[in-house]
């Protein structure tokens, strides 16, 4: 039986402890990946596939890439969500006995990219860790690239760790096998891919060193059994130290606001729902920071406001201070941007990948922390002034960055170069010899040029022959015999040697070699020296970040004419003349209309919300949310005045949406969210839905929709923006004492409809759909047929159903729907009226004197033949029903106190809901007839 190669059994080996992953497998200058990994590496990659002999019949299929240029393929496979484990000789081949011996060196997968593309400059790249024990949920999340590591924890609830892992938008998830079965089936589809993987190993014992006994225990046991599956995770993929884990970063939920997806979602704080892209969201309009690392934590200031007030205060302090010095916010970003990204500088220094250009970044970037310190401790501001106090200049850093590393150093640190001239007597003697060698040889070639006479002649050196003399083949002819050894011939010229020649190449060569391996000794024990002061540094990134927030936060306020927010513990919310942030500031040459609100306890709680399409209800509810937010993470807001109270969550029900891969229609969403809402929400919470009971009948979504409302009003009692296409419900404002109906404004001119954006008290009569139909650009056709349909239902609508005296007839004119009664119940009062006066005909039973004068009128309007029992229903087409067969008058007690109860009826004053009853009550005692 054939067996593979020794080398194949090798690779099949170490695959076997990466079976999830791309294995990129050195040979040579190649790294090579056999098998599977080959067919779909070239597949994704787009390179060729070939095969080699592995020792059995068929051949292998194989395909490589070169590598010095690995790192550009590996970063598209990570991009795509695959992992590539990195497999190096680990063992010098002149030594080795048989084959060299191979291990894998790194695993690199989405969640553990340290630099490239792959990893945004403004965004953090999270690893997440899920874990349940004993009925509590834990999640960490860590960005290695910047040593950023958090966690906390809550009794198990997958609502719960669904929002908080849209927290992070993480690019690999890792943990319990059942919960990220959940967490995937859950996931969008069509956002940012997500590696999954199960994992149960821990390292608590390793955790426990790393972060220190003191900071270990006082970790929850669920948190520490959390963390430690993640230190262990990331050992066995990185298998290296991680230093730039320094600190564990414990948060309780219940200290910011809670946002679901959903709400980040609907109110585009990060990126827009439309194009999923930074421009156009929150994000965007307030992300004014020139560095990095405050970039980043803007991010995480707008993805969690805070709850604790007094935090918010000293925030909001700083920003007013840096908002009214214009001079000191200028300074500020002077400063600031000549600073490089602090976080990933010792992350890569950590990791032992910093190079000399990164040494000469961190050494720029120290050089501004004193004048930066300078101009916090200079201002009026407490909060700056304590920033500044925490400042750590790290001078010592910078002085000895300055001293070894030269100012302009190479990309490679092999290749020579990176430490200056006098900080290493060995190395300057190295440095000297190559140099007299190097004379030397310009001496050689003069001298050879005179003795030859050829002027051409020349010394080169490449890395195969060494140092050579090459001479055209022109002058040969010229070239005294035996003079030099011939070495190599080429196409236009012959290459040389003379023993002289090759004795001075060993001795620069071997100069040269100590000096590169001299400097590779040196730089890497100051990039040692640095990552035992990485707590240093990680310090002095955190503050310089939350300086370019505030002057970020400032920036915009000043130019956005933004007040600063009074915050209470109470109740009311009330805003004047307040405006959507980003709208505002795209709208070229129009200024936004604003609009204030006033959410009360003693006055109105919730606002129903009525009025056309296109005339602004969303935007004005998502505005309400976003100066919430802003608010609460210490920014200033858009509007003249505004008191704000401490809103713990927000709900959001804005636009259509479905889960078709799901199996839930739009509809459908819109009732988990409201079921979400009734169960989560508090009365410090604020509830927005938009277009509330859509996508089903109206009448089921009229009485959904005020079922809701009620619920809200009477059970939770929090704050809510309500807008609705029902216009009867604004009879609920007689109703429920803390609801107030509001609109947005309409002016009418001949066939146009001016839209004014502008929220006025009182409920809209109509919501000029088919006017927005036209602006769409529908047919002409349409639009006529449209309007021609809603006038004939217009004056169909208060006709209604008849009947004459008959136990059948009484029975079904009782009946009438709900939908014709709440519409003609609150409806205006002529139509009231003709109700009152169908009612009595409907219910009306004949005897051998009429009950009232007006029968006939009666039977007129409902289309009833004389001397039919039926009932008849007029047909807006038409064809009217008869009916042949007659039926004999007969007086009735009941049928007369049915007529007499809807006589002394007061329809005027009547709710819907009572109205119904009335018609319940009714039908009852048909039933008994």
């Amino acid at each position: 039986m054939a067996k593979y190669t020794p080398m194949i059994e090798q690779y099949l080996k170490v695959k076997e402890g990466a079976k999830d992953a791309f294995l990129f497998f050195r040979l040579g200058d190649f790294y090579e990946m056999f098998f599977e990994d080959a067919i779909q590496a070239s597949r994704e990659l787009e390179i060729t596939l070939t095969a080699r002999d592995g020792g059995v019949e068929d051949k292998i299929p194989m395909c490589g890439v070169p590598y010095h240029s690995a790192e550009s393929y590996i970063h598209r496979l990570i991009e795509k969500g695959y992992k590539v484990a990195i497999c190096e000789q680990v063992e010098d081949p002149a030594e080795a006995k048989g084959i060299v011996r191979r291990e894998i060196v790194r695993v690199i997968t989405p969640g553990t990219v340290m630099e490239g593309k792959t990893i945004g400059d403004k965004a953090n790249n999270y690893l997440l860790c899920v874990t349940e024990l004993s009925g509590v949920m834990g999640v960490s999340a860590c960005d290695l690239s910047t040593g950023e590591l958090y966690v906390t924890s809550a009794p198990s609830s997958y609502e719960w760790l669904r929002d908080e892992i849209g927290l992070y938008t993480p690019a690999e998830i890792i943990g319990d096998s059942s919960l990220l079965e959940w967490v995937q089936s859950t996931a969008n589809p069509v956002g940012r891919p997500v590696v999954y993987t199960p994992w149960d190993k821990s390292k608590e014992d390793l955790a426990r060193k790393q972060f220190t006994e003191a900071v270990w225990i006082r970790l929850e046991e669920q948190r520490r059994h959390n963390v430690g599956l993640l230190v262990a995770y990331l050992s066995e993929t990185q298998k290296r130290s991680l230093g730039q884990l320094t600190r564990i970063t414990a948060y309780e939920p219940n200290h910011y606001m809670i946002l679901d997806p959903f709400t980040r979602r609907n109110l585009e704080l990060v990126e827009t729902v439309r194009e999923r892209s930074k421009k156009g969201s929150l994000l965007w309009l307030l992300d004014r920071t020139e560095t990095s690392m405050g970039a980043r934590l803007l991010r995480r200031w707008i993805d969690k406001p805070l709850l604790q007030r007094s935090r918010i205060e000293d925030r909001l302090e700083a920003v007013e201070h840096l908002h009214a010095g214009y001079i000191l916010r200028e300074d500020l970003r002077e400063r600031l941007s000549e600073i490089y990204d602090l976080e990933r500088l010792v992350g890569r220094i950590a990791f032992s990948s910093a190079n000399g250009r990164d040494m000469i970044a961190l050494k720029k970037s120290l050089r501004q922390i004193p004048a930066l310190k300078e101009l916090c401790s200079g201002s009026s501001s407490a909060t700056l002034q304590r920033i500044a106090e925490e400042l750590d200049r790290c001078e010592d850093l910078s002085d000895a960055i300055d001293a070894a590393i030269a100012d302009e150093p190479p990309v490679s640190v092999r290749d020579g170069g990176l430490i200056k001239a006098g900080y290493h007597e060995h190395l300057d003697s190295l440095r000297e010899a190559g140099m007299n060698g190097k004379r030397w040889i310009a001496e050689l070639e003069s001298a050879e040029r005179q003795a030859t006479g050829i002027k051409s002649l020349k010394i080169g050196y490449n890395k195969v022959f060494g140092y050579y003399i090459e001479i055209t083949k022109s002058n040969l002819a010229s070239l005294p015999e035996g003079r030099y050894e011939r070495k190599q011939t080429l196409a236009n010229a012959e290459r040389y040697v003379t023993p002289e020649l090759k004795e001075k190449e060993a001795l620069i060569l071997e100069a040269e070699e100590k000096m590169v391996d001299l400097e590779f000794a040196l730089f890497s024990e100051l990039r040692e020296r640095l990552s035992q002061e990485i707590p240093r540094l990680q310090r002095l990134a955190e503050k310089v970040a939350e300086i370019d927030v505030y002057r970020s936060m400032a920036e915009i306020s000043s130019e956005g004419n933004f007040v600063k927010p009074v915050l209470t513990d109470g109740y009311d919310l009330v805003i004047e003349q307040g405006r959507h942030p980003v709208v505002e500031s795209v709208m070229d040459g129009t200024g936004f209309i604003a609009n204030g609100t006033y959410l009360r306890k003693d006055e109105a709680g919730i606002l129903l919300i009525t009025g056309p399409n296109m005339a602004g209800k969303s935007t004005y509810m998502r505005q309400v949310a976003l100066i919430v937010i802003m608010a609460q993470i210490g920014c200033f807001v858009p509007a003249v005045t505004a008191e704000i109270p401490m809103i713990d969550r927000i709900f959001t029900r804005i636009g259509a949406a479905d889960d078709l891969i799901g199996g839930q229609s739009t509809f459908m969403v819109e009732m988990a969210d409201i079921q979400l809402m009734t169960e989560k929400a508090t009365k410090r919470s604020l509830i927005i839905i938009d277009e509330l009971g859509r996508g089903t009948s109206t009448t089921e979504g009229m009485s959904i929709a005020q079922a809701v409302i009620e619920y809200v009003h009477d059970h939770i009692g929090c704050k809510a923006l309500v807008s609705t296409h029902f216009h009867e419900l604004a009879y609920l404002e007689t109703s429920l004492k803390s609801l107030k109906n509001y609109s947005m404004a309409v002016q009418e001119s001949g066939e146009k409809v001016h839209f004014l954006r502008k929220l006025i008290p009182g409920a809209a009569s109509t919501s000029y759909g088919i006017y927005c139909a036209r602006l769409a650009g529908l047919p002409g056709s349409i639009i006529e047929r449209a309007y021609g349909l809603l006038q004939g239902l217009e004056e169909a609508a208060p006709l209604v159903t008849a009947a004459k005296a008959s136990d059948s007839g009484a029975r079904e004119s009782a009946q009438m729907t709900l939908r014709e009664a709440s519409a003609v119940m609150t409806s205006s009062p002529a139509a009231a009226a003709v109700l009152t006066e169908e009612s009595k005909a409907s219910l009306k039973l004949e005897t051998n004197k009429p009950i009232d004068t007006e029968q006939s009128t009666s039977q007129e309007v409902t289309g009833q033949s004389k001397g039919t029992g039926q009932v008849q229903q007029l047909s807006i087409f038409g064809d009217e029903w008869t009916s042949d067969k007659p039926e004999s008058p007969k007086e009735d007690a009941g049928a007369k106190q049915i007529i007499k109860l809807v006589k002394n009826a007061d329809l005027m004053n009547m709710t819907p809901i009572q109205a119904m009853q009335l018609l319940n009550d009714l039908k009852m005692k048909v039933k008994d007839m």
